[in-house]
């Protein structure tokens, strides 16, 4: 059986999956694509059609190259769509479907298969789990994570994932842009924020403020921040919420790929957000009369603006980390570096006067 309940964990599946729905969310399930374990009801029927058997995990990594193998992963993705009434599914782990890492027996001639190349038997294989779940649900949900993504991989998914990088604010980041670089509008989500509850809320806020281009993701027990921490989430999860519109689907512009993106914007017809990381320097082009908003992604207590034209009846509003207004006053900007002073992880926010 393919999709097979651990009832001493969930009673029932589908009464599981509607009650997590009527919170208002959605139900994405998550499988680890090319793993059979050992032990399951389905090892006898797969276990002389692998590429490679892994003794540490105790799970063999399935053939694609075999069309009953292809089914069989197809139509357990959808019997649980189509039993429980799932919203979407997280399908892991593709990047070991790998030839190189393969026993001796998957490189023998096998007239079973009707593959030879695992790629493009890879490739057979998400065509048709798209094309069966899409069918079934046309706004299913497919995740793919970062290691095996790329624009080809838009064909079979409609969310791309940062790969684990728990704590590492940078690598999220860059990973965060590198897929809104070449994921058209393809949602692109963060890995799972975590920090550390002891850590200071300002070091906390840059896990956000890092990724704030993209979906972000918390994976933290609230019940355990301290309050500071709380609020801090809560005032950044609001400004993306109020600013999304430029923030996933605005121009994005990232500078200095090899420096690690130091500084990131997107702009629609109104707005301009920007965020620089590592150096206080701001650099603004053509801002026109957009409300401009500048994310303090570094530790100084300042940040240098440095405008391409003068911006003349604006007001400057300053928050701390938390979204607390630090202060708020009207700024001629001229074509001359300003001096800002700005907390850590604060946010900036010039206004055009009417």
């Amino acid at each position: 059986m393919a999709n097979e309940v651990a009832h001493q964990k969930i009673g029932n599946m589908k009464a599981h999956v509607q009650k997590v729905q009527a919170m208002g969310m959605k139900y994405i399930l998550w499988y680890s694509m090319p793993f059979i374990g050992l032990h399951s009801k389905a090892w006898d029927t797969y276990k002389d059609k692998l590429l490679v058997y892994r003794e540490h995990l105790q799970a063999g990594v399935l053939d694609p190259r075999y069309p009953e193998v292809r089914e069989y992963l197809i139509s357990t993705y959808e019997t649980a769509l189509n039993e429980w009434g799932v919203d979407g599914f997280k399908l892991d782990f593709i990047d070991e479907f790998d030839l190189n890492k393969a026993n001796d027996k998957a490189l023998e001639k096998d007239e079973r298969r009707d593959f030879d190349s695992v790629q493009e038997a890879v490739e057979c294989l998400l065509e048709g789990i798209f094309a069966r779940l899409h069918a079934r649900k046309a706004d299913v949900m497919i995740e793919f994570r970062q290691k095996y993504i790329g624009p080809f991989m838009r064909r079979f998914g409609n969310i791309f994932r940062v790969a684990d990088c728990p704590n590492d604010a940078v690598t999220n980041r860059v990973g965060t842009i590198d897929l809104r670089l070449f994921s058209g509008k393809t949602a692109v989500h963060s890995d799972m924020l975590m920090w550390s509850p002891e850590d200071t809320v300002e070091n906390a806020a840059l896990q956000l403020i890092n990724v704030l281009f993209s979906v972000p993701q918390l994976s933290m027990r609230f019940e355990k921040l301290p309050p500071e921490h709380i609020e801090m989430t809560k005032f950044w999860l609001k400004f993306w919420r109020e600013n999304r519109d430029v923030l996933l689907f605005g121009e994005l512009r990232a500078e200095a790929p090899e420096l690690l993106y130091p500084n990131v914007q997107a702009r629609n017809s109104s707005k301009v957000v920007m965020a620089v990381f590592g150096s206080p320097y701001v650099k603004v082009v053509e801002p026109g009369n957009k409300k401009l908003f500048i994310m303090n992604g570094t530790l100084h207590q300042e940040l240098v603006l440095d405008v391409d034209r003068e911006l003349p009846n604006r007001v400057v509003e300053i928050y701390d980390c938390c979204g607390n207004l630090v202060s708020m006053a009207p700024l001629a900007v001229q074509k001359v570096p300003h001096r800002l002073k700005v907390k850590p992880s604060g946010l900036v926010i010039l206004t055009c006067l009417k």
